[in-house]
């Protein structure tokens, strides 16, 4: 069966990881999450409260990362998942996310970005010229990189899908599933 592979870390948008974690389990493939470090990662998350202006955060699951980035090698996955939150922060310093992120869009293989996950694709040279979601605050980082930002529940560039947010996620991941299934399909 095919594989996919979930980049992430500590401060994950614990919805952003897990929803798309247990979706694509229930599709049929086999999902490894790959973060900086083998551990125990602690998710986040994010909420709204009427007097804030912004969003909160707070403590959300903890989960087992169950590879190392260094030591993943891209063509043994079909596709990726780049959750948002506030682990792309660190990850797009990582130099083995780096190579991982670049690899897939240089072989055209499906990946699917949410949320804040955008920032941590900016550096790497992959939006430009690309239409993507994103949460809104993260409009000036898509068109910095060259992109056109696109406020829409699931965003859908080639080989790349996209959202704003975790409530978007139904749409997003209807939309990479049908990807998925044109480009990595599980054989029954």
């Amino acid at each position: 069966m095919p594989r996919i592979l979930i980049t992430t870390g500590d401060a994950a948008e614990d919805l952003e990881v897990l929803y798309p974690y247990q979706r694509l389990l229930e599709e049929g493939y086999e999902v490894d999450i790959a973060a900086p470090t083998v551990k125990q990662l602690q998710f986040v998350v994010h909420d709204f409260v009427a007097s804030f202006d912004t969003y909160t955060e707070k403590l959300g699951h903890s989960w087992p990362a169950d590879v190392a980035l260094a030591n993943v090698n891209p063509s043994d996955y079909a596709a990726v998942v780049i959750p948002g939150g506030r682990a792309p922060e660190f990850l797009r310093l990582d130099p083995d996310f780096q190579r991982i992120i670049k690899s897939f869009f240089a072989q055209n293989k499906p990946i699917a970005h949410i949320c804040h996950a955008v920032i941590a694709l900016t550096p790497l040279g992959v939006l430009k010229g690309r239409r993507t979601a994103a949460w809104p605050a993260c409009r000036p980082d898509v068109q910095l990189a060259g992109g056109t930002f696109v406020d829409a529940e699931a965003v859908v560039d080639g080989n790349m899908v996209s959202a704003r947010a975790w409530n978007d996620q139904p749409a997003w991941m209807r939309a990479f599933v049908e990807l998925l299934r044109e480009k990595a399909p599980v054989k029954s």
